[in-house]
């Protein structure tokens, strides 16, 4: 028996395609909002992280109603490193909507969440978005979305999947292009009815099988201060009822374990309304069980069956999270001890299943994620929780398939300025770069590659600077390859602060002459700290904190003719790529410090003529 009366569904896209946008949207025409109620942009976007970067980082559940027919929707991350939230939310919906990008058209991420999305038999609409671009080439990007479903081999049905053109940013939506390109007007009376009645007829109502015992798969944790532990997933048969004794089980493993549900939450509109029992077929919340992870599955005592769980793709980057130990160590942090480290680390494990934990020494973890976005997200969060720590640089890891050392391999698409083309190649060459397609898109060029995830480390901040901007790199996990070979690292050393004191103008003045500046004047420094970046491939010690010597021929005051460059200003990502095998980032809720792990000048010169 089929619930008529529900609907679940995702929407997945690439990053920035207007996902969020689009549930603004459908949330605003289904009358979750008052006439005169002031709204968010984004508003499912509500980590302060995710606003300023524009990005989805976790998965978050809303509800409409359209018709007498409740709507459950997940707005899902977009970027690569996010996929493992992609890939359990598609196990908790019935269909998705494809968000395909009206000029940008199939990406390597939308690649990547419709063949899991087309692996779990799911029914797809294909909704081409940002039609009122000016640039926009819809029947083109209709055309590529096509193709990309019979490339990843989708069924007939799949084939046959309805296409809806609208504007998420204005709110319209209709059955072909045609209808929203009347020439320099805009569509009058138009609205998102065209998608909200496609979802209706098209996607299948869920399976709403009350009669058998309850089974409920946990595909996303989240955390209440008052309850602890709730545990996001859909009911797939069965009715959960408050205070009902359940057991836990896991599909890759035979242990398990009782536990009670406190209370069960269905998701309505942006909230949540607690509800004394849920049926199948339902997406919900439920509290009680304190120790519930990921992959789980809560069954009727009566009736103990683990449901499969979503293989996640491992993590292909490492970083080593360390207790802060320079001078300044304690100064800004909150949270600064071995302890507060690994609490933390390992709570994240809770509710992030891409992420690996490893315990190194009492004082330092191996931190393996899905690339530098996702742990540059972890570390940022952290900051700004009060945390003070160090870490190493990223590095890939690497796996031993048939006796041969292999390595990560991403399929990067960039799409680049005509003009830029070459000088993107160039530094790709070295790195590894295997072109896979090049093909023209108006003024720009779009190319396909193959490169080693440890050939991206680093690049995006050339790449931003060989394409004046302009430039879009993106790149999703494509498998494991053996081993390419040796990629150069960063050519230029780093300029080294030989004193511990407060950096000053006559000394920067002096420093600015041997390379590129990070700091500006009045910055506490201490020796061992990197304060630029040398053009020359060894490491420079300067002395940012020497004064001007005052006599009765000098005064203090002629330090002012003193023209200092401003510095370049380095952000968490930049400052990560940076990073050498010898260096450290100190990160501070108020600062980003670059270190070399040997701060002491001379035991560095003794360990670099070691060799």
């Amino acid at each position: 028996m089929k619930d008529k009366g529900l609907r679940n569904i995702a929407i997945i896209a690439h990053v920035d395609h207007g996902k969020t946008t689009l549930v603004d949207q459908l949330l605003k025409q289904s009358g979750v909002y008052r006439e005169n109620q002031s709204v968010t942009e984004r508003v499912m976007d509500s980590n302060d992280l995710e606003r300023e970067r524009g990005i989805t980082i976790l998965a978050k559940n809303t509800s409409v109603r359209y018709k007498d027919v409740k709507i459950n929707i997940v707005d899902t991350p977009g970027h690569a490193d996010f996929g493992g939230e992609v890939e359990r939310i598609l196990k908790m919906v019935d269909g998705v909507l494809l968000l395909v990008d009206a000029f940008e058209g199939p990406m390597p991420q939308t690649r990547f969440v419709l063949q899991k999305a087309l692996e779990l038999n799911h029914k797809v609409i294909i909704v081409i978005n940002k039609v009122d671009r000016p640039e926009q080439r819809a029947a083109e990007v209709t055309d590529e979305t096509l193709e990309l479903l019979l490339d990843l081999n989708a069924t007939d049905e799949q084939l046959d999947s309805p296409i809806i053109y609208c504007s998420a940013k204005k709110g319209y939506a209709a059955y072909t292009a045609e209808e929203l390109q009347k020439p320099g007007e805009e569509p009058d009376n138009m609205d998102m009815r065209p998608l909200f009645d496609t979802i209706l007829k098209y996607i299948d109502a869920p399976e709403a099988d009350t009669e058998s015992p309850v089974q409920i798969l946990v595909s996303s944790i989240d955390y209440n201060e008052y309850v602890g532990r709730m545990a996001v997933g859909k009911i797939e048969r069965g009715i959960l009822r408050q205070g009902q004794e359940v057991t836990v089980c896991d599909y890759h493993s035979d242990s398990t374990y009782k536990g009670k549900i406190s209370n069960i939450y269905q998701f309505e509109d942006l909230g949540k309304e607690t509800v004394e029992a849920a049926s199948a077929g339902n997406i919900i919340s439920f509290s009680g069980i304190e120790k519930i992870t990921i992959g789980e599955t809560v069954c009727d005592n009566s009736c103990v069956e683990a449901l499969p769980f979503v293989r996640i793709s491992p993590p292909t980057i490492e970083m080593v999270f360390c207790v802060n130990d320079s001078p300044f160590a304690g100064r800004e942090g909150k949270f600064v001890t071995s302890r507060n480290l690994r609490d933390r680390l390992f709570k994240e494990l809770l509710k992030d299943v891409s992420l690996k934990v490893t315990e190194l020494t009492t004082d330092s973890f191996a931190v393996a994620g899905r690339g530098e976005m996702h742990l540059s997200i972890l570390i940022e969060t952290m900051r700004r929780e009060g945390y003070e720590f160090q870490v190493g640089t990223p590095r890939v890891l690497y796996r031993e398939i048939d006796g041969k050392k292999c390595e990560p391999i991403e399929l990067a698409v960039i799409d680049v300025p005509q003009d830029s083309v070459g000088a993107v190649m160039e530094k790709l060459g070295p790195r590894k770069g295997e072109i896979q397609s090049m093909n023209p898109m108006g003024s720009r060029i779009r190319l396909e590659l193959l490169i080693p995830a440890r050939g991206l480390l680093g690049y995006k901040n050339e790449f931003l600077t060989d394409t004046r901007g302009e430039g879009i790199l993106n790149s999703v996990f494509h498998g494991y390859e053996p081993y390419k070979g040796d990629i150069p690292k960063r050519t230029g050393g780093s300029l080294i602060a030989f004193e511990t004191g407060e950096a000053v103008g006559y000394g920067l003045w002096n420093a600015q002459d041997r390379g590129v500046l990070f700091i500006g004047p009045q910055t506490p420094v201490y020796a061992g700290m990197i304060v630029g970046l040398s053009p020359k491939s060894e490491d420079i010690a300067v002395n940012v904190c020497k004064k001007k010597h005052v006599t009765n021929t000098r005064a203090a005051g002629s330090d002012e003719a003193l023209r200092l460059t401003p510095p370049r200003k380095m952000s968490l990502e930049q400052s990560l790529e940076f990073l050498k095998n010898d260096e450290l980032l100190e990160i501070t809720p108020k600062s980003i410090r670059l270190r070399k792990k040997i701060l002491n000048h001379e035991e560095r010169m003794k360990q670099r003529a070691r060799g």
